[in-house]
């Protein structure tokens, strides 16, 4: 296969939603396992973190930066992307749940989870209507749909219309946004 070496053509697709742009996979040798796949943060010094509260949190950034590992704040709050083929949960098969990373907040179920090939972990549909909020995004000369966490505000990832049924879309997150929570 081809390798397309334009830098703007790269870049447009990555940001797109697909991934290496080389067509070939960059999978690591083994599956993450339910073991390896508990939180990824400790949250023992976010008062914010639950998976019941739904209210609407207002911290400052200042605040988010201080109780945040830097990966993760990048990603939430400066609207950062995870390379693809590299994050935590990108394949990953599991029953249970997926929460935000900074709140939370419940936004998927695995049942609603798909292979898509893209690189990131992908969705057909959230957990709840106001689990996640919708933004136009302008950035890189696109138009896309941006997706923040419905209770906090962080940056999850982006919507497309090229999902698999029953919605028809493709929630494509970033694996930092995302705390994977087992047989929820």
């Amino acid at each position: 296969m081809r390798r397309i070496h334009h830098p703007i053509l790269f870049t447009a697709l990555f940001l797109a939603g697909c991934g290496d742009s080389t067509g070939q996979s960059t999978k690591p040798a083994t599956t993450p396992t339910p073991s390896d796949t508990m939180s990824q943060y400790d949250h023992s010094a976010n008062p914010y973190y639950s998976h019941t509260d739904t209210a609407k949190l207002e911290v400052p950034l200042s605040e988010w930066k201080r109780i945040l590992p830097d990966d993760l704040y990048h990603i939430a709050f400066e609207k950062g992307t995870e390379r693809a083929f590299t994050g935590k949960y990108w394949d990953f098969e599991g029953i249970g749940t997926y929460a935000c990373a900074v709140c939370g907040n419940v936004l998927f179920q695995a049942d609603s989870k798909f292979a898509s090939s893209c690189g990131w972990p992908s969705f057909f549909q959230p957990e709840r209507k106001d689990a996640i909020v919708y933004h136009e995004d302008r950035t890189f000369g696109m138009v896309r749909t941006e997706t923040t966490c419905g209770r906090c505000g962080a940056h999850l990832g982006h919507v497309f219309e090229d999902g698999p049924k029953p919605t028809g879309l493709r929630y494509c997150i970033n694996s930092v946004s995302l705390e994977y929570l087992p047989g929820r």
